[in-house]
């Protein structure tokens, strides 16, 4: 397990699936992700049993926060495409649990991977992918120490409409000296 100051990352259960069903099913939950149709469990299986198939360091982990003593999933964070030629990997999160959004969960869930991914697994740039009509999620980014890169020119399609996708990463060399000079952890 993964602890920060008001969160923990662990790994994901068969039993945890049901509870990611309901949020991946929610439009609203599911608007600014790759996703876009309705999920069922019976699918949701089959990528649990993908995802064990995965190295270690490629598999999803759960993002709990603490409520009155227990410990209460409320999305989930990992990292994909890892490149260890390059050091280099991709990173997606989504808090399900709505109740939870704007209190900067996600925020404080990317600084956890940040750290995991450069101290842990040696990575040297980590980056995502966010829609243009998330700003939300991009205000987090920038909050962890994300940058923008660049932009993907009506790369999605949605709502009917074509939108732009941008990149954001953040590499090592900037993650330390923000993370020595009493910057964020």
């Amino acid at each position: 397990m993964l602890f920060g100051k008001r969160i923990r990352l662990r790994a994901i259960e068969r039993e945890d699936l049901p509870r990611f069903v309901t949020w991946l099913n929610d439009p609203e939950v599911r608007h600014n992700m790759l996703l876009y149709q309705p999920l069922s469990l019976a699918q949701e299986e089959e990528w649990f049993k993908g995802i064990l198939e995965r190295h270690p360091d490629e598999q999803p982990l759960v993002i709990e926060i603490s409520t009155d003593g227990d410990w209460q999933a409320v999305g989930n964070i990992g990292f994909l495409n890892l490149n260890n030629h390059d050091r280099s990997a991709e990173v997606g999160i989504f808090i399900g649990e709505k109740k939870y959004w704007d209190q900067g969960y996600g925020t404080e869930s990317m600084q956890l991977m940040l750290k995991h991914g450069f101290e842990d697994l040696n990575l040297n740039r980590i980056y995502l992918r966010v829609y243009e009509t998330n700003p939300r999620g991009m205000r987090a980014y920038e909050k962890a120490g994300f940058v923008h890169e660049g932009r993907m020119r009506q790369d999605r399609f949605l709502d009917g409409k074509y939108i732009d996708v941008h990149l954001m990463s953040v590499v090592r060399s900037e993650w330390q000296q923000e993370n020595n000079s009493g910057g964020k952890v």
